[in-house]
């Protein structure tokens, strides 16, 4: 059983996840703690998201704990969703409404008292400089005004933990720097957790207190990005990462393609 540590507040231990014959995730474990800056990276197919789901409860682990703040998500699937905040890879907003009922319904969904939410739209629309479009349909935003909305939403409910997958994607390098500083400083002033996923190397080398690397479902190196190029005596993360996981962050084996399009037909059933 895992034991809760006080600093901790994710905890994995041995996790693993089947999709048939296919193992996306392989005994995996880390901790996380608390206001910490976390970043998980590794290639394509190498079982990020599928820890993600299974830490956000979108999918049960095949094996294995997990404890988010003290609470299993295989016993208090509700608590542990109060624990965090959430921006996917893709877009998760209603671009048919406002700004602010897209916050509005989120803090409906979380059943945060009327008060607090329209309180806590306005600080987060605020922080994110988005308060003077609050009544602007968000089909009208551009890609990065979409982020910030996202990353704002995300924190209504108060959450300890900030989920991030890709917060970046697609995004110009300027406002990929913007976004990282809403960040940095919802860091500060939440004392939220913050674990993310990225492609961009440089990103993770400036922002992440800890890094975790996995690579075909298993972690293959873990400190601070300093000590890994270290470890790997290169003089960027990004080079660290070649060399200990012997490829590129966006390189795909084929039979990596392959697995990863076999377990997406089993998440659509």
């Amino acid at each position: 059983m895992l034991s809760i540590v006080k600093d901790n507040i994710i905890e994995v231990k041995n996790l693993t996840k089947k999709f048939g014959d296919f193992t996306a995730v392989k005994g995996v474990s880390f901790t996380t703690e608390r206001g910490q800056i976390f970043g998980f990276l590794g290639p394509n197919g190498a079982g990020k998201t599928t820890s993600i789901k299974m830490l956000t409860t979108l999918l049960a682990p095949t094996s294995g704990q997990i404890l988010l703040d003290g609470h299993d998500p295989a016993k208090d699937q509700a608590e542990v969703r109060r624990t965090f905040g959430i921006v996917f890879q893709d877009p998760s907003l209603d671009d048919e409404l406002t700004a602010a009922e897209n916050m509005e319904f989120h803090g409906v969904l979380y059943k945060v008292p009327v008060a607090l939410r329209r309180e806590r739209t306005e600080e987060l629309l605020k922080i994110v400089e988005l308060w003077d479009r609050r009544d602007d349909l968000v089909k009208q935003f551009s890609g990065g005004m979409k982020r910030r909305l996202e990353i704002a939403r995300g924190l209504l409910h108060h959450p300890k933990i900030l989920f991030l997958d890709e917060p970046t994607v697609g995004l110009d390098p300027q406002t990929r720097n913007h976004i990282w500083q809403y960040i940095l400083d919802l860091n500060k002033s939440e004392k939220i957790t913050v674990f993310f996923t990225t492609h961009y190397m440089d990103e993770a080398e400036r922002v992440a207190d800890l890094v975790t690397i996995i690579d075909h479902g298993k972690i293959v190196a873990r400190g601070t990005p300093a000590a890994l190029k270290k470890r790997a005596k290169a003089k960027s993360l990004e080079d660290a990462f070649i060399r200990l996981t012997g490829h590129g962050l966006r390189d795909e084996d084929a039979s990596d393609a392959e697995n990863m399009r076999i377990a997406k037909k089993m998440w659509r059933r």
